[in-house]
């Protein structure tokens, strides 16, 4: 399977915001943004305004590194979104908040989405008793998220939501902390993503 395995850190400063890439690193001083606020490489003095298509672009490559995905699955999920009924941004963003590394990362069980999927490619976790060991599974409304019951398994998590306390599961996922499971209670919508992005640009961009 391909992935990116570069500096997480250079992605963040080529979008010029934080994307989160590293976990609760991206919160402190030493996040890469923070020291320098201007993209990677030599003679970035010398860029100059982006076109439209360069503004659609970069919301595009911005959502893929954000989520971890690479561009062939991009693709998969935009004629996905596509076939759906309503609008297709959001459709896309649904799609994307609903896999199981975006889960494990929103509840606290993984420190960062990239630590969400080598946690579930592992075996650590569970949905609904059965082991799932695919990053990309789309949770669906009544599925129970928890790790594999072993020693193993469940101290990784315990750590994880230990060392990450401020983080809140979103109002679509219930968190029931004294059982260490992750409830959907329904999919999420628009307003329960609070990712900086602009899904329409993403959509203008695609359908041309």
């Amino acid at each position: 399977m391909a992935r990116y395995v570069g500096p997480q850190c250079r992605l963040c400063r080529r979008e010029g915001e934080k994307l989160f890439l590293k976990g609760i690193r991206c919160d402190t001083v030493k996040c890469a943004i923070s020291k320098r606020k201007y993209p990677p490489g030599q003679f970035t003095w010398g860029r100059g305004k982006l076109s439209k298509y360069g503004i659609q672009f970069r919301e595009k490559q911005k959502i893929k590194r954000f989520y971890g995905i690479l561009e062939r699955q991009f693709q998969n999920y935009y004629k996905k979104a596509e076939k759906q009924k309503g609008n297709t941004g959001e459709n896309l963003l649904n799609i994307f908040e609903r896999r199981l590394d975006n889960v494990l990362y929103l509840v606290s069980f993984a420190i960062s989405r990239k630590q969400g999927r080598q946690i579930i490619q592992h075996g650590h976790i569970s949905v609904n008793d059965k082991k799932v060991d695919i990053a990309s599974y789309l949770v669906k409304a009544g599925d129970i998220i928890k790790p594999k019951n072993d020693e193993s398994s469940l101290n990784i998590i315990k750590s994880n939501i230990e060392f990450v306390k401020g983080r809140n599961a979103p109002a679509w996922i219930e968190f029931r902390k004294d059982t260490l499971e992750a409830v959907v209670t329904q999919l999420p919508t628009r307003d329960d993503i609070s990712v900086p992005i602009q899904e329409q640009l993403i959509v203008e961009l695609c359908s041309k």
